[in-house]
């Protein structure tokens, strides 16, 4: 009966989990759907509410933007918007931090979080998984010798929170798996270890 049990946890588990997951960011998503007047929601043209229309509003939405801001009239526009923001006091700085911080992570030819990378965290002899940000910048860098990188360490079971570190780049490994699976590793808290492949160490 216990192993029966444990098979079936095994197969509800992750299922009632992503579930639950996918739950919460369509709801969160549907929220676009206050954008729109009470007359074009799915309650009152139907007479109940459908999940998941928010969800493509907002993705439409996401799609025309881009699209919109790719053109000469768009990018005009998106620099306006800029300017503006840059001129409201708190709202300047906040918007500039995120701004950079996404331009980052989202940029084509960025390597931000594009590599998985071995580092000793807490102390020496003890290692952890880290992804690669980038360099260290601005007057850091003029307290640096040698060669060093900027890394961010996640924490487990929750990597949206976690510490950044600089570090020389010779005590950096990196390693031969792709950022989901080094994600997957860390969220399952190494139960989940990614496919074998040749053992061949790089140096970042």
């Amino acid at each position: 009966m216990k192993r029966y049990f444990i098979t079936g946890l095994l197969i509800w588990v992750p299922l009632v989990i992503t579930a639950w997951v996918l739950s919460v960011i369509v709801s969160a998503l549907d929220q676009s759907l206050h954008l729109l007047p009470e007359v074009l929601h799915p309650r009152s043209l139907f007479g109940f509410s459908i999940p998941g229309v928010g969800a493509l509003l907002t993705l439409g939405m996401i799609l025309l933007t881009g699209l919109l801001a790719t053109n000469f009239i768009g990018q005009k526009l998106v620099g306006w918007w800029d300017k503006l923001l840059s001129r409201i006091p708190v709202v300047n700085s906040v918007y500039k931090a995120v701004k950079q911080v996404s331009d980052t992570l989202f940029a084509p030819n960025g390597n931000a979080f594009r590599k998985a990378l071995l580092v000793q965290y807490p102390r020496q002899g003890t290692w952890t998984i880290a992804f690669l940000t980038g360099t260290p910048g601005g007057d850091i860098r003029n307290h640096l010798t040698g060669n060093y990188v900027s890394v961010y360490v996640p924490t487990t079971p929750n990597p949206t929170s976690g510490f950044f570190l600089m570090l020389p780049a010779s005590d950096a490994i990196e390693l031969d798996m792709t950022v989901d699976e080094a994600l997957k590793y860390i969220i399952s808290m190494g139960v989940v270890a990614p496919p074998p492949r040749p053992h061949i160490v790089h140096h970042t």
